[in-house]
């Protein structure tokens, strides 16, 4: 039975359970709650006392579901609320939902054989379908708590305290003992419950992960401004209550490709003829990677819908396809692709047919948070699909779907933003244990962004408003809620009243960008490496799409670090270079019967004295795949060229130069005087 079954009868059962059991909870013995302390770390201290749930457990829960953290009461992409996450399917289903591409789109990126997208004929019964694990555990924990829904929602002592009496409950559906002074190790099974998981494999994922962070400790101020402190204990798991729980046990065959420790289930997308002609097929092509292409690229990206509709998309041949999709409430992983197979999913040939497509349940601008446990699941399953590619774990290969390039001038507009700027780069870098750490001075010339995400809060308008695209939203934009993010705003001169610099290739009269949030080509985003055109006091400008770039960039709150590398310069005697979307071969190297991929330059302008930072050097390759058995000339093969391409950080994109154009040069060299 595929996810998106799972829904609403699913839900009601699953919403039952955990009435059923709160309710077998004593309420009347529940002393009422004093008012609560105003230290966030009291706060935790008490809840667990009032509740009888060990500290540390309470805390580890916690911070495997928020960091502490308290997103200003704004929920989840899976409708969960506060430090603990609790979960309100009520509110999910009355948030607007989109899909992953706009009709007439191509996610193929291919015009040898292009491919559109029409809206699927059920998208309006699907757009508000609920995750089968994301219960009311909000409407629960009033329940058991006597608080008001909006205090559980908005207030974190009231939430800490919901969250506290929901472990309570569950150990003791369980049997197991209560009480703040019991053992740790007895509450696996209950803390494995409050994963929201529908399988055992992804519900012990998550309770492994409470544990270490049991074991390894953690310290760190909130969004709020609290300083939180989980002391490291040793703690061995008693995992007996794990298997009474009752979840699934998911599919996973030999050749499932997720590491060991994570739950994931293999859920195939169709590779399959739909219609009479040879390229009616769908929804990926064949391949043969590493072995006939090298992977360069795993590419991030945010489903613009919940897991269970967008589960069911790729289960369509008529619709495009992607590698893996993971759950928001707990990081539950579905693959559908073999990495040896080439999805439909990020708008760009060459990149797709050398790149690995992940999608995360989530929104780019809806005002919601990505949850802790899908940060950390993912993480999970890009380190290992790095270190088994070798593919380099910083932001030229491990990017955003809002980083790659348009195949050619006319396909810039329409790429897209995935998974915006509340994604946390640095953070989840962090969990792949590659950290963006800089050896540079001021005098080496690159900066790496990398900007405080809980104090880095640009003004962005219209998070609930977006329309299909830019640059004109439509009126009146309302600000979204002031969050962390990962990216900088760029403008014009070195002053916050200075307009944003200007995205040619979105807005070719030269207007200013906006702050609208899908708006983003005035930005850079962290673990992005940039050039250093100049720096004025505070501020710091970077070569940016073919201009000077200002960021706001203090000595006592540095948003990007002092960085090293090479840079891309033109050749002596060259006025200006071409830069690319696409990293293809001169027309020599194609077969006879196989048409020539035009070398198309996009609208951008890289002039004599600018340099931008070097990703790589790649080969120019075209994998032609057109039929769906193989009939056309040259079909499932490689054609590779003599030209060589620099990949560069250009923009927010990556993009690419002939070698045979510019000069690499080590980063002092390139430093501005």
């Amino acid at each position: 039975m595929h996810r998106s079954t799972l829904s609403r009868s699913r839900l009601a059962l699953l919403t039952a359970a955990v009435v059923t059991a709160t309710t077998a909870v004593p309420l009347g013995g529940v002393p009422a709650a004093a008012a609560p302390p105003d230290d966030r770390q009291q706060q935790y201290s008490a809840a667990a006392a009032e509740y009888g749930v060990p500290e540390n457990v309470l805390l580890g829960v916690s911070y495997l579901e928020s960091r502490w953290d308290t997103h200003a009461g704004t929920p989840s992409t899976s409708g969960g609320f506060g430090p603990l996450h609790l979960t309100d399917v009520a509110h999910v289903t009355s948030q607007p939902a989109g899909f992953h591409v706009d009709a007439h789109e191509d996610p193929r990126g291919d015009e040898s054989r292009p491919f559109t997208v029409a809206a699927p004929a059920d998208a309006a019964a699907s757009r508000n379908a609920p995750l089968a694990a994301a219960v009311q555990t909000l409407q629960a924990a009033a329940a058991l708590t006597g608080a008001n829904v909006d205090a559980l929602r908005s207030d974190p002592a009231t939430n800490i305290r919901g969250g506290a009496a929901l472990l309570a409950a569950y150990q003791r559906e369980l049997g197991g003992p209560v009480g703040a002074s019991t053992d740790p190790a007895a509450w696996y099974g209950a803390v494995a419950r409050y994963s929201g998981a529908d399988t055992e494999e992804t519900a012990a994922a998550f309770a492994d992960e409470v544990y270490d962070q049991l074991r390894s400790g953690a310290s760190r101020r909130t969004d709020d401004g609290h300083q939180v402190t989980l002391t490291a204990q040793a703690v061995s798991a008693d995992q007996s209550g794990l298997h009474r729980l009752g979840l699934r046990r998911a599919e996973r065959p030999d050749g499932l490709e997720c590491p060991v420790g994570l739950g994931c289930e293999w859920i195939p997308a169709p590779y399959e003829k739909y219609g009479p002609g040879a390229g009616d097929y769908g929804n990926h092509d064949l391949g043969n990677r590493p072995a006939q292409q090298k992977l360069e690229y795993i590419v991030i990206h945010d489903t613009e819908g919940y897991y269970g509709p967008s589960v069911g998309l790729v289960q369509q041949a008529d619709y495009l396809g992607w590698h893996y999709t993971l759950r928001s409430v707990d990081g539950h992983v579905a693959q559908h692709i073999k990495a040896k197979d080439v999805g439909w999913q990020a708008g760009n040939w060459y990149v797709n047919a050398k790149s690995i497509g992940i999608e995360h349940e989530g929104f780019a601008g809806h005002g919601t948070w990505y949850t802790e446990a899908m940060y950390r699941a993912s993480a999970k399953l890009v380190r290992h699909l790095a270190l088994r590619f070798n593919i380099p774990l910083d932001r030229q290969h491990i990017i955003g779907h809002d980083n790659v390039p348009g195949t050619v001038a006319s396909t810039v507009a329409g790429m897209h933003w995935d998974p915006g700027p509340y994604w946390d780069w640095s953070h989840y870098f962090d969990l792949l244990r590659a950290p963006f750490r800089t050896t540079g001075t001021a005098w080496t010339g690159l900066v790496t962004i990398d900007p405080d995400v809980t104090t880095n809060r640009p003004a962005f308008i219209g998070c609930n408003q977006q329309p299909p695209g830019v640059p004109t939203p439509p009126p009146p934009a309302e600000p979204c809620p002031l969050r962390g993010s990962s990216a900088v705003v760029l403008h014009s001169a070195p002053s916050h009243d200075a307009p944003l610099v200007n995205d040619l290739g979105e807005r070719p009269d030269g207007t200013p960008d906006t702050m609208y949030i899908s708006d983003h080509g005035a930005r850079a985003s962290a673990g992005q490496t940039y050039a250093v055109a100049e720096v004025r006091g505070d501020w710091t400008a970077i070569w940016y799409l073919g201009q000077k770039a200002w960021f706001h960039n203090p000595a006592a709150a540095r948003t990007a670090k002092w960085a090293t590398g090479f840079v891309v310069t033109p050749r002596p005697g060259k006025a200006t270079v071409p830069v690319y979307g696409r990293a293809y071969p001169e027309q020599a190297a194609y077969p006879a019967g196989v048409p020539y991929q035009t070398i198309s330059p996009l609208q951008y302008t890289f002039a004599a004295g600018q340099r931008y930072a070097l990703g790589g050097i790649v080969p120019s390759e075209y994998y032609r795949a057109v039929t769906f058995d193989g009939s056309s000339p040259g079909d499932w093969t490689v054609i590779r060229g003599d030209l060589r391409y620099a990949q560069i950080q250009f923009g927010h994109r990556v993009m690419y130069v002939n070698l045979d154009d510019v000069l690499l040069l080590p980063s002092p060299l390139g430093a501005p005087r």
